[in-house]
Order: structure tokens, then sequence, then C-alpha cells
């Protein structure tokens, strides 16, 4: 890893901690608790969403990595996704591919109507700006985009700075787990929190969020933090202990009082 020469003794212990992090993702649980911890110093942000194919032929697969509830890749429209993926893919090739940002002013057009209709589509709406960045495979002869959404107005220019030197690492943790399956296309059922034991503000932070609330905006209904707030959203993930939300759905009503 290339630092910049002004880094300090603390950004060089933060990149060591997340590298050796980095060392243990091997699924997409795996990858969700390393995105959100160290690596939101550097790279805020509440969705991932990885892209890579043909990017001019519309042969373009996708994965979604977020902490918000049902914001998952088989609840997402690949098709209606593709004119956002592919406009965000051609303006980083004609910027010299470099890392750039965006308002939602800026993208919102690029977005179908069906992509609105789907979990991520509607979280996305809530997002305020993205940061976006590729990496070109000369050997696989692909591409791959990373987008990355967040709820803050601004992106700072450190992360502009920085997100040079992780996407080697975030592109390398990706290529480590299984794709995402494209035939999951059943409806999810309601997920029943009281069925695991949580607190009444851990279930009020997942209801706030199943509605659509952005981190921040949950945090300011609930009179809290956003670092509490992603804390919330963290614990729900380790006490369901499951990498994707479809798979811990039916356990939830199977548990559910009602169902016993």
């Amino acid at each position: 890893m290339n630092l910049p020469p002004s880094s300090s003794v603390e950004h060089v212990e933060r990149y060591r901690h997340i590298i050796q992090e980095w060392l243990e993702v091997s699924c997409h649980y795996d990858l969700l608790l390393w995105l959100q911890g160290e690596m939101q110093h550097y790279l805020p942000h509440e969705i991932m969403l990885a892209a890579w194919g043909d990017f001019d032929a519309d042969a373009v697969c996708h994965d979604v990595v977020s902490a918000l509830l049902e914001v998952r890749s088989e609840n997402s429209d690949a098709r209606a996704l593709r004119p956002l993926l592919q406009g965000l893919f051609h303006r980083w090739v004609q910027l010299g591919k470099v890392p750039y940002a965006l308002g939602s002013g800026e993208y919102g057009f690029l977005m179908e109507e069906r992509v609105l209709q789907c979990p991520l589509g509607g979280a996305l709406q809530g997002m305020h700006s993205m940061l976006i960045h590729g990496i070109s495979d000369k050997r696989g002869q692909h591409d791959c985009l990373y987008v990355m959404f967040s709820s803050s107005r601004n992106i700072s220019p450190s992360s502009m700075d920085v997100i040079g030197i992780l996407l080697p690492y975030i592109d390398a943790a990706f290529g480590r787990i299984e794709p995402p399956l494209r035939n999951n296309r059943c409806a999810l059922v309601p997920l029943n929190p009281e069925a695991y034991g949580f607190s009444p503000r851990e279930i009020a932070v997942i209801e706030w969020t199943r509605m659509g609330k952005t981190v921040s905006e949950t945090a300011a209904i609930l009179e809290g933090s956003i670092f509490t707030v992603k804390n919330s959203l963290l614990d729900l993930f380790q006490k369901l202990h499951a990498a994707d939300h479809s798979q811990v759905i039916p356990t939830a009503e199977k548990t559910s009082p009602n169902n016993k």
C-alpha cells in the first residue's frame, strides 16, 4: 500500500487494521462488517454498489452490500439499474478513470422508474451523494465499477484521495466471495424483530430503516447519534448471524411467538 507521505501514526495504524481485517473477509457477512468498520472513517457510505462486466455490450452484473435492511442484490432490478451503472461508468472513462463524486441531482435522471420500486431504489432516494471509482482487469478483460452512496451531502477531499489506495483491497475482497444468486426473486416475509429479543430501541431503528429512512434521518427521529444507529444495525446482523437478510427471514418467521 502506497501511503501518502504526510500520513500520521494514527493513519498508518488505521490502514494496518483495515488490511488486517481485509485478510479475514471470506463471505458477504465478513465484507459487510469490514466495510462498516474502520473503512467508514475514510469512505463513509450506507450502500456499496459493485458492478463488473462489459458495460458497452450491456452485459453487467452487480452486487450490493449495505447495512440497510432489505437493500440486497436479489431485491434489485438488474435491468433497471443498467442505465445508472452505464452512465456512471462512461463518465469515469471520460474523466480518465479517476475517482469522482456526484450529488443526487446529478445522477437521479439516470435511474429508471423500475429502480425506484425496489428496496434498493427506495434507499437510493435517501442518498445525497456518491463516490465513484473503478478498476480495469487486464487479464479478465473486464472493468469493475464501485459506487459508494452516502446520506451526507458532500464527499470530503480526503475520501477522494484515499479511495485510490483502498479500492484495490475492496476489489480483492469482492473477488474472494461468491457472487449473489440471480434466480432468487421470491418476496421477502417481513422480519419479526421481537423473536430475537431486540430491545425497544433496536426495534425502533429496524422499523424506521425498513420504512426507508437513512441512518442520519433515523438518528434524528430517535434523538440519538449516527454512530449509535450504525452500531444498532451492525448488532442486528451479528445477532441474526447471517450473511444475507433473505437467509434469516424464514427463521424469524418460524421462531415468532405467533407461529408457535
